[in-house]
């Protein structure tokens, strides 16, 4: 059966995954995770992605992005894989590839989804330059990084959506709503509403859910 194509909406949050081959290392330290962070810059420019948050673990990627159109998405993940694999590669004095095939992404619901992915990739870690934890508790600033209308409905100042995000992130993530979302971004699938998903395949030309497991019911003539 053929490879259905990337699930990628102009104007939608995506939520995209990428691993390193055979759950390798793909970032030994801060300098590895500075050099992604100016390809993904670069990249972010040239593309016109918006990049909402990240988390550069020491296996997996994680990203929540905005693109402008669909194309520029799967350019964007190029760009960043191009320059990033080959001065990873210069530095450990290693060659070949990185990443485990193509990287994972599903379109996200604007609300409660989009909030609980945002929160799932700022929970992986508090440390600046691991995730974008840092940014949204003032403890860094970054204009790389946009905050998603989610993120500045939870108070009237800049104080108040911090203590609401050091509280949102201190209560964690129900692990069945971060099983959802990497279930999703892994299986290239909307994450939301069976409305949402409606209006996505609507949009795309493409499934946007997984199929039912089984055979169709009969009917009776």
């Amino acid at each position: 059966m053929a490879r259905l194509a990337r699930l990628v909406v102009a104007g939608q949050a995506h939520l995209v995954l990428q691993r390193g081959h055979n759950g390798a290392r793909v970032f030994v330290d801060a300098a590895d995770r500075a050099t992604y962070l100016m390809a993904l810059r670069e990249a972010a420019a040239a593309e016109a992605v918006q990049v909402h948050a990240l988390a550069l673990l020491d296996s997996e990627v994680l990203l929540l992005l905005t693109p402008a159109e669909p194309a520029a998405l799967g350019r964007f993940m190029q760009a960043v894989s191009r320059r990033y694999v080959s001065a990873y590669n210069r530095r450990h004095g290693r060659s070949g590839t990185l990443w485990d095939g193509r990287f994972r992404c599903g379109p996200v619901e604007p609300g409660n989804a989009r909030l609980d992915a945002l929160r799932w990739i700022d929970g992986q870690s508090h440390e600046a330059g691991v995730s974008t934890a840092a940014q949204r508790t003032g403890e860094v600033r970054d204009t790389l990084f946009s905050d998603p209308p989610e993120y500045w409905q939870l108070g009237n100042t800049p104080f108040e959506r911090e203590a609401a995000w050091r509280a949102l992130l201190a209560a964690g993530l129900p692990a069945t709503r971060a099983e959802a979302l990497r279930r999703a971004a892994s299986g290239g699938w909307a994450a939301g509403s069976a409305a949402f998903a409606t209006q996505v395949a609507e949009a795309s030309g493409r499934p946007a859910r997984p199929r039912p497991r089984g055979r169709p019911m009969r009917t009776r003539a």
